[in-house]
């Protein structure tokens, strides 16, 4: 695969606030990049400089092998963009948004299919303050797409959905790898990183923190399962954390998380425990560990705390 993008030491502050802080990655053609990271990480920021729409205060950042300082105007004919927030005319139609979009790029593809697209159908027709937030969602999509763009960028594109919209919004982002397309999405959802996502730069405080594979890095960071279960009368959290394999342990009324290399044998220890102290183990739920517990190791915080 080709390079789609390249960015080299980017920076961006607002006064004494360091938006981004020296990051560098490369995005590769027809691939789904995330980049994944709490509010206020800088994900919006890098984003808009990539797409031109910001100055970066230092750094270097080519799309398609253009440099966006003085290749702007091309790079702008080539990329589609879904804004956090797109603000509609209320008074035009689904179609006649769509067309209105498209009389701004000198080449678009047909209103139909766009519609088609973002199953916009038999709202095509209707005014658009009265679609439902994933239709709202699905046509900012579609407008991003006017241009047949190379590469796409979605800041936050499921942000406020349920999880049927949000899925439906998923299978509309799978859809665009599937045509070939570069696609970059921000999210704070360790879910749809890790199910979208074939790489992820997991960003904090204006820095990358992490990149690769969604496997690599938990097999790098948090190579483990994570047992969840509750306690009833609760046990003291040191006596959790000496149970065979447990590696971590987080405890908050009566309900326990641990990390285990072994999480077949710390299961087994976790109801002799609860025997042993005449309690009872129940809600045990088992998963390997995820992006969430990545964020953690590294930073000690959850990404949505």
């Amino acid at each position: 695969m080709g390079t789609a993008i390249s960015v080299s030491d980017l920076r961006k502050s607002y006064g004494d606030i360091k938006a981004v802080d020296g990051i560098s990655l490369e995005v590769f053609e027809g691939e789904i990049f995330g980049i994944l990271g709490p509010n206020g990480a800088g994900k919006t920021t890098t984003l808009e400089m990539i797409e031109t729409l910001r100055e970066p205060d230092a750094g270097e950042i080519t799309v398609l092998g253009m440099d966006t300082r003085s290749d702007a105007r091309a790079i702008k004919g080539i990329i589609g963009v879904q804004l956090q927030s797109t603000v509609f005319i209320d008074e035009l139609t689904v179609r006649e948004t769509i067309d209105f979009f498209a009389s701004f790029y000198d080449r678009s593809l047909p209103v139909d299919s766009l519609i088609a697209r973002a199953e916009l159908g038999e709202k095509a027709g209707s005014r658009v303050n009265t679609l439902s937030g994933g239709q709202s969602k699905r046509l900012s999509i579609a407008l991003a797409l006017v241009n047949d763009p190379s590469i796409v960028f979605l800041d936050e594109p499921t942000t406020g959905l349920d999880p049927q919209a949000r899925r439906s919004i998923w299978e509309m982002i799978e859809s665009l790898r599937g045509q070939g397309k570069t696609v970059i999405v921000t999210t704070h959802y360790i879910e749809e990183a890790e199910y979208l996502c074939d790489r992820v730069a997991v960003m904090d405080r204006g820095k990358i923190i992490a990149l690769g594979t969604p496997d690599r890095l938990i097999d790098e960071h948090v190579p483990y399962s994570v047992i969840t279960f509750r306690l009833d009368p609760p046990l003291d959290p040191e006596l959790v954390g000496g149970i065979h394999g447990v590696k971590s342990v987080a405890a908050e009324n009566g309900s326990y998380r641990v990390t285990t290399p072994v999480p077949q044998e710390t299961l087994i220890g976790i109801v002799a425990a609860a025997h042993e102290h005449g309690v009872k183990a129940e809600d045990i739920n088992m998963k390997r560990a995820s992006l969430e517990d990545v964020f953690l190791k590294i930073t000690g915080r959850r990404i949505r705390d």
